[in-house]
């Protein structure tokens, strides 16, 4: 720390450099949250690392074993499992998540078409690789909850009835609705995905909990597999 003297009078301490662990935080102020990568976001969530490791290199960390997507999907019992990541910053990262998606849905209560849908699946659409999500919704249509179920080449063993409708069970879900992107950018649903919707609509059945539609997208299209009689 360094004062310097004006006039006979000692100015205030100011600091001789900023320690890159508090660099996300003047960057957000200067050029807004979009301008931040991943890394920088959690850090500024966290707010704090542990001993022998600042909350940058933490953040980049978890984020390298866990990518942002599976993340935020995350319950506050497997966040804590995560080294670095007690109850406190484990319920931070889950109402951050929570905040993100409400935030994103202008009006819940028109999911009653596909296209309603589109907007809350945006993020996925031109990915390079599969990802699968289930948006659990209330009896008035409303998305309650998103949860990234996989990521990955789409099968049965990835996306099991087991841990889907565990999540909806959890959540008290009416009904839910599937979406995964094709990296092809053909929209059309493969004997894969007609095999697996087919699968977890029965599974919805028996836990009487409705599966309202099966959405693929791509970055240009989609196909609705209920408008489209597949399921």
């Amino acid at each position: 720390m360094i004062s310097v003297s004006v006039s006979g009078e000692r100015s205030r301490a100011m600091p001789f450099s900023v320690d890159k662990v508090d660099m996300p935080r003047e960057k957000l102020a200067q050029k807004g949250a979009a301008a931040l990568k991943d890394a920088e976001l959690l850090a500024i969530i966290l707010g704090t690392g542990y001993k022998g490791k600042n909350v940058l290199d933490l953040s980049k960390e978890i984020l390298k074993n866990y990518p942002a997507p599976v993340l935020v999907s995350m319950s506050v019992s497997e966040l804590q499992k995560i080294k670095g990541i007690g109850a406190a910053k484990a319920s931070i990262i889950a109402a951050s998540a929570e905040l993100a998606v409400r935030g994103r849905a202008p009006n819940p209560s028109s999911i009653q078409k596909p296209t309603d849908l589109l907007p809350l699946a945006a993020e996925i659409r031109s990915k390079k690789k599969e990802h699968f999500v289930a948006f659990y919704l209330n009896a008035r249509n409303e998305v309650i909850h998103r949860e990234f179920v996989s990521i990955g080449t789409l099968s049965a063993s990835l996306v099991h009835p087991r841990e889907v409708f565990k999540s909806a069970i959890e959540h008290s879900a009416a009904g839910v609705i599937f979406t995964h992107n094709h990296p092809s950018n053909d929209p059309v649903p493969s004997d894969e995905d007609i095999k697996l919707t087919k699968r977890l609509v029965s599974a919805g059945l028996i836990l009487g909990i409705e599966v309202l539609d099966h959405i693929i997208v791509t970055e240009t299209d989609f196909t609705s597999m209920k408008g489209a009689g597949l399921m």
